[in-house]
């Protein structure tokens, strides 16, 4: 594409308003142009064999088929096409979701319209723009994910409370009415999430983070 050609860009949203609007949005610009529209995840997926944008804006919370999940299968098929994430929610399983999918971009629906084209233009030029909110969620997401035990189940809790408390395994077991091995399950896992070497360590791992009262 020569530098005086528009960015082709497509809109993938469930409302109807909400399409209406980034239509005008993308009509105020000249370097922009908008070559087509989707209702949902299966006729975007089906109109980007003959629009071929090259910046989609994708919303993410849509029926039947998601803003990820589009996002995905249409980058599985068209890896040059760009996806920027438009979104009214700024959850953190959201934000995950859209990157991991393949999106280079996350801004929630309240953009400002230049910020929204210079959002456009960054990601034709493969620079990624997400919104203050989602880099949040990521960092934090980041920060969950880097604390030992952060995927510990609930029964793993319970049973790291009760190893706190001092309860062999046998005691666990009787105490949870289960079998020993169950409990000797339970504990192996607690030991390998929270990356300890025994018992007491995994004890004072769990009171540093909080995962049990340090009585």
């Amino acid at each position: 594409m020569s530098e005086s050609e528009p960015i082709r860009v497509m809109i993938v949203d469930d409302h109807m308003v909400m399409r209406t609007g980034l239509r005008y949005t993308l009509n105020s610009f000249d370097d922009l142009e908008l070559v087509g529209e989707a209702s949902s995840g299966a006729e975007a997926i089906e109109k980007c064999a003959s629009l071929l944008p090259d910046v989609i804006l994708m919303d993410m919370v849509m029926p039947h088929m998601d803003g990820a999940e589009t996002t995905h299968e249409i980058r599985q098929r068209h890896p040059d096409i760009k996806i920027i994430a438009l979104t009214s929610f700024q959850e953190q399983d959201l934000v995950e979701r859209a990157i991991q999918a393949g999106a280079i971009g996350y801004l929630l629906k309240n953009i400002e319209a230049k910020e929204l084209a210079e959002a456009i233009r960054a990601a034709h030029a493969g620079r990624p723009t997400l919104a203050e909110e989602a880099a949040e969620a990521l960092i934090e997401s980041a920060r969950q994910k880097a604390k030992p035990g952060h995927d510990l189940t609930g029964r793993e809790t319970e049973v790291l409370s009760l190893m706190a408390q001092g309860l062999t395994n046998s005691q666990i077991a009787d105490q949870l009415t289960v079998s020993e091995s169950t409990v000797k399950f339970h504990v192996r896992n607690i030991l390998s999430k929270l990356d300890a070497a025994n018992r007491s360590e995994a004890v004072s791992l769990a009171w540093q983070h909080g995962y049990v009262a340090d009585t």
